[in-house]
């Protein structure tokens, strides 16, 4: 299998090294990133521009910021899909609005290419350790197909429906994340001012009904005050507004969403977009003027 792979960030790059590792097939890549380009290259892939991916490979996978580069890289002018073989496949890891991904798989069924719409949750740790969480969307027969590559990157990897579906699964993820990791900064913050230790808050409640997978990644964060990025906020913030624009069209209530939404959208206008979001907690330490933990 000849495999492609566009945008090498802070979870493409791990993503495209397990790949490596599985032996599962060649692989070919670009990023605007030469140094990163030349780590994979160096770990066994092959460079590639658009016009060489799409002649040469059977798969391609992207992992890019939002819709508009997902529709430029593929069906822009010099795309890659202008010079895909009719049989290809195109699988989008990206987190985008499931009303593009449909739009974009419309464009490709009209040249014999199927698509599945495949974002992921995890973040960063879990894109190096290969146990990313995969929604997918697309017809069973392609899911089934390319299920072995996409588990050489993901733990769970699980068709949610047709077209569309997976990024519609990763919008309801990234609402219950965002809301989860709002109300844990509340909590911490309500700990350390009635004069109790937040990380025994944290210690104490984790193995209850309120423990989760994002309390044990973010509370740790929080107390040490570690904001380096696992998971922008300026990401999340684009994840949420995908959700917002869904949920209006499709007529469901989302005012917890809103509500984190505008948090967010706080801290990208005092310089913390490109923070983790777990420093959501650092709009509660802005309101009470305390530091969670120190």
């Amino acid at each position: 299998m000849k495999i492609g792979f566009i945008g090498l960030g802070i979870m493409g790059k791990p993503m495209a090294k397990n790949i490596l590792k599985s032996g599962i097939g060649e692989l070919y890549v670009n990023t605007r990133n030469q140094k990163v380009v030349e780590e994979l290259v160096a770990a066994g892939a092959k460079y590639a521009t658009y016009q060489e991916l799409g002649e040469t490979c059977d798969v391609i996978l992207t992992m890019l910021p939002n819709s508009p580069q997902v529709k430029s890289v593929m069906l822009g002018e010099n795309g890659v899909a202008a010079n895909m073989k009719a049989g290809s496949v195109f699988i989008d890891m990206s987190s985008i609005n499931p009303v593009a991904s449909k739009e974009i798989a419309a464009a490709l069924a009209e040249k014999d290419i199927e698509m599945l719409d495949a974002p992921v949750s995890g973040g960063e740790p879990k894109a190096i350790d290969g146990t990313l969480s995969f929604m997918v969307g697309g017809k069973q027969e392609v899911f089934d197909t390319y299920k072995p590559l996409l588990e050489t990157m993901g733990a769970s990897v699980v068709r949610c429906g047709e077209i569309g579906a997976g990024n519609t699964t990763k919008l309801a993820n990234q609402i219950i994340v965002a809301c989860n990791i709002q109300a844990l900064a509340e909590a911490l913050t309500l700990a350390q001012k009635a004069g109790v230790d937040p990380e025994l808050v944290f210690q104490a409640i984790k193995g209850g009904l309120a423990g989760s997978t994002v309390m044990n990644a973010k509370a740790p964060m929080m107390v040490s005050g570690n904001d380096k990025p696992g998971f922008k906020i300026d990401l999340h913030i684009k994840d949420l507004n995908n959700a917002l624009d869904c949920a209006h069209t499709v007529g469901a209530p989302v005012p917890m969403t809103a509500q984190v939404q505008e948090v967010m959208q706080w801290l990208h206008n005092h310089d913390g977009g490109q923070k983790d979001h777990s420093a959501i907690a650092q709009y509660y330490e802005y309101l009470t003027g305390i530091q969670i933990g120190r």
